[in-house]
């Protein structure tokens, strides 16, 4: 019993260490690349996708300015719901964007522009775990509609010892196969 009790005590103290890092977002990403559509896999609760239920996409697409253009689709209760912003890369952080669904004219505001930071992508672009630095928010994205079991699980172990807490994980019906 005291062994066990040893190592849950060493496995928090662990988990909480890394949650006191830091988040870094990934060094390189080649926005054009990781531009078009992704499917949601997962995600930690947020107000603006509480009445999604299944089918979570997100398309990106360059625009001549270096803005992305962001178009967010999910099927709801009542139907589908779709979201338009925009992201801006953050200067000397190709990995970190800033997205914003406000007004055009709002853009001038601070507070309407949240963190968006790739902290995990495959190296051929077909998944991608995307946070913020308070890991309040998380998102595990696939090329595909859904995702093996496997490599979820190995992505979902990549976000807890980045010390995001994946207790309320939500994972859309169909996601996993």
């Amino acid at each position: 019993m005291a062994r066990l009790l040893l190592m849950l005590g060493l496995l928090l103290i662990t988990a909480a260490s890394q949650a006191a890092q830091p988040l870094t977002s990934v060094p390189r990403l080649d926005v054009p690349r990781y531009a078009g559509q992704w499917y949601e896999i997962a995600h930690l609760p947020m107000r603006y996708q509480k009445d999604c239920l299944t089918d979570i996409t997100a398309n990106y697409t360059v625009k001549p300015d270096g803005s992305i253009a962001v178009r967010n689709t999910c099927r709801t209760a009542k139907g589908t719901e779709v979201a338009e912003g925009v992201a801006r890369p953050v200067p000397g952080h190709p990995a970190r964007l800033e997205v914003s669904f406000a007004p055009g004219w709002l853009s001038w505001l601070p507070f309407v522009w949240a963190d968006y930071w790739v902290i995990a992508i495959d190296p051929d672009y077909q998944w991608a775990i995307v946070g913020e630095p308070d890991r309040d928010y998380l998102w595990i994205l696939s090329r595909s509609p859904s995702m093996e079991r496997a490599r979820f699980e190995s992505l979902k172990a990549r976000a807890a010892a980045m010390g995001h807490d994946l207790e309320p994980l939500i994972i859309p019906a169909g996601t996993l196969r």
